[in-house]
């Protein structure tokens, strides 16, 4: 046995190898014991025929096929029919300098769970999250009063113990902010969702970048005007893409190109474990040329407090996956240095409404 067989045997997470016309060409032991399918019963069928993934698989090996880069997306249930669906991240990468095969990686929970990785983490966020969000309220008043004399004093101040009390307001206004955004991400409504213009939503965002973050980036719209409505919530919305905005706009250290892309994708379909698929035709992209993720993060940035900026909270992406989960559409993100693509697909506003 080759070395690279060896790996591809050992490797402890389901593994398969995808052609160029989307069938299995190769599965290792773990996919075989995850799936409880053979190798045989799987090598040389279309993957979805095989399996129940709760993502457009056709869409992710398309954008890893032409971008030749890795492509994540957290979070979706997988399933072949035959069990129950298990929540699990993917990960499709490219395989060597073949233009046409792809690589797709399920790391499912219970296997998490057993490697005692990212079920702690997740575990350890939660709880973050639950206290937090029970103190928040409590903590908050008395930083407000810790601000306000500090501000009192600051009268009578001057040279370092005037800095001493700046120091204090600017501490106690960045926590305060962290709890806010804590709150926002475990006290989030259900959306109140009606036909919305995307465009406008985009513009609506956009200018709101230009007058604060995002006031030195050069941001270009490359819209498609025949965009139906989606089905969403508007604020909601605005908030995504200020969030995606200004994540970009802070990659790039506030010097750079952002560039709004919309499109309609009639192919785009989100698979149901029943086998069902959900139309997301209506894409919208927000693209920087950035330095791009780090790659230790690259497959987890829409976990809570998941952050490659110093500082940085580790909740803006978490919350827009929320928001885009809640309103039945799908997330992904695509990064390498100097384009960092995060795309967000949508379904349309029903007729009847």
């Amino acid at each position: 046995m080759s070395a690279s067989d060896t790996i591809w045997t050992s490797l402890p997470v389901p593994a398969l190898i995808i052609d160029g016309a989307d069938c299995v060409e190769k599965v290792n032991p773990a996919a075989e014991l995850f799936l409880n399918l053979s190798a045989r019963s799987l090598n040389g069928k279309n993957v979805l025929e095989r399996l129940s993934i709760a993502a457009p698989l056709e869409e992710i090996f398309h954008r890893v096929r032409h971008n030749r880069s890795d492509l994540f997306v957290n979070d979706v249930d997988v399933t072949t029919g035959e069990r129950a669906p298990v929540q699990c991240n993917l990960q499709a990468a490219p395989v060597g300098d073949d233009p046409d095969r792809v690589m797709l990686l399920i790391s499912p929970r219970e296997i998490a769970d057993r490697l005692g990785r990212a079920s702690m983490v997740k575990t350890a966020a939660r709880s973050a999250i639950g206290m937090a969000e029970m103190l928040a309220h409590e903590i908050k008043n008395p930083l407000a009063g810790i601000a306000g004399a500090a501000q009192l004093l600051s009268m009578n101040l001057t040279g370092d113990d005037l800095e001493l009390t700046d120091l204090i307001v600017d501490e106690t206004r960045r926590v305060v902010k962290l709890l806010e955004q804590v709150e926002q991400f475990g006290n989030l409504r259900l959306p109140e969702r009606k036909p919305v213009n995307l465009h406008d939503i985009l513009d609506r965002a956009r200018k709101s970048a230009e007058v604060g973050f995002g006031a030195h980036m050069l941001i270009e719209e490359d819209y498609d005007p025949s965009l139906p409505n989606t089905w969403g919530d508007p604020d909601q919305l605005t908030q995504v893409f200020l969030n995606l905005l200004k994540n970009a706009s802070e990659a790039a250290r506030g010097q750079g190109r952002i560039r709004l892309h919309t499109f309609y994708d009639y192919a785009l379909r989100l698979r149901r474990e029943d086998g069902s698929g959900q139309a997301l035709p209506l894409q919208v992209e927000i693209i920087d040329d950035g330095p791009g993720l780090p790659p230790d993060i690259a497959g987890s940035v829409f976990e809570p407090f998941v952050s490659g900026r110093e500082n940085g909270t580790g909740l803006g992406l978490a919350l827009v996956s929320k928001i885009i989960s809640d309103h039945d559409g799908w997330i992904s993100v695509d990064s390498a240095p100097g384009r960092t693509v995060f795309r967000v697909s949508l379904p349309i506003a029903p007729k009847e409404v």
